[in-house]
């Protein structure tokens, strides 16, 4: 029950700590609700090009164009061999009367020219269209179509494929890289005003040292005053977050980006909102624990 009461008497004294020094308070909420917003729009930048880049990267597909006048036997014996490789993840046959058909239904001019063929006059050819499992072999896997018989050619876009992939690549590294920076320069931001305010309430760290408080007993009122002001000052980051985002997502951004598909709100946001939380508890507490350790040591 004692270790109760001071529990509940540090938590009492930290949070009234928080408004008794407002200005002070003020500054350090300030200062990471600010840091705090940054890093939100970062991470809901990166997440969603890395998003938009992987979609686009899952969309490769290889065709792969059959002999002319191929038997139902030699597709049989290529679907066989496709179904074999390692990096296969999906494939579908489309035969030239289904390819016929699908052009028809899309444009008016192919389906007049092509409502006149019959099966002979046809000049499509017979595919599959294969998905692979891991897009960075996608070149290996379509040699290997190559040597099947039966097969006349391949086609994935060769060369800018692999530039795609590069850059996609880049992307996800440098967003990562940037993402992880910024984090660390909030945490020295944050970290140092804190310490700042540390700093100005010396004397009464030192009053109470003169009193025989122990340093545990010194340190955990502050710590636990850090850890209210990352709380507090991640809650506008947040509510930002999440209602900023939810507007972004109704609005149409295909006019502006055509490309760009954002990662649906639920259970994004929430995932966001807890990181911002967690790096403002964690660099509050630590900003105010290595602050008031600091002292205690002079």
């Amino acid at each position: 029950m004692k270790a109760f009461r001071i529990i509940g008497r540090n938590i009492r004294d930290s949070f009234k700590s928080v408004f008794r020094n407002f200005a002070l308070s003020l500054a350090s909420v300030s200062s990471i609700t600010i840091t705090l917003i940054v890093v939100a729009i970062s991470l809901v930048l990166t997440y969603n090009v890395n998003h938009t880049a992987e979609i686009m990267a899952d969309n490769i597909e290889i065709v792969v164009f059959l002999e002319k006048g191929i038997t139902e036997e030699g597709i049989a014996s290529v679907d066989e061999q496709i179904l074999s490789l390692e990096n296969l993840e999906t494939h579908i046959y489309k035969s030239k009367s289904e390819i016929a058909e699908e052009y028809m239904g899309e444009s008016e001019v192919f389906a007049a020219i092509m409502a006149t063929w019959d099966e002979e006059e046809n000049p499509l050819q017979d595919t599959f269209i294969v998905k692979v499992s891991d897009t960075n072999l996608i070149s290996d896997t379509a040699d290997e179509i190559t040597e099947i018989e039966g097969v006349v050619a391949v086609n994935y876009g060769k060369g800018m494929v692999e530039q795609l992939l590069g850059f996609f690549e880049i992307i996800k590294n440098g967003s990562i890289l940037a993402v992880g920076a910024l984090i660390l320069v909030t945490a020295f931001l944050i970290s140092n005003t804190i310490k700042i305010t540390i700093f100005s309430r010396r004397k009464e760290i030192d009053i109470m040292r003169l009193v025989g408080a122990s340093n545990i007993n010194i340190k955990i009122p502050f710590i636990l005053e850090g850890l209210f002001l990352g709380i507090i000052g991640a809650i506008i980051p947040i509510g930002l977050t999440i209602y900023g985002y939810y507007r972004l997502y109704d609005f149409d951004l295909s006019a502006i980006m055509p490309i760009l598909e954002l990662v649906p709100p639920t259970p994004f946001v929430y995932l966001i909102s807890g990181i911002l939380l967690a790096i403002g508890v964690g660099v509050g507490t630590f900003g105010s624990w290595r602050a008031v350790r600091k002292h205690l040591k002079i």
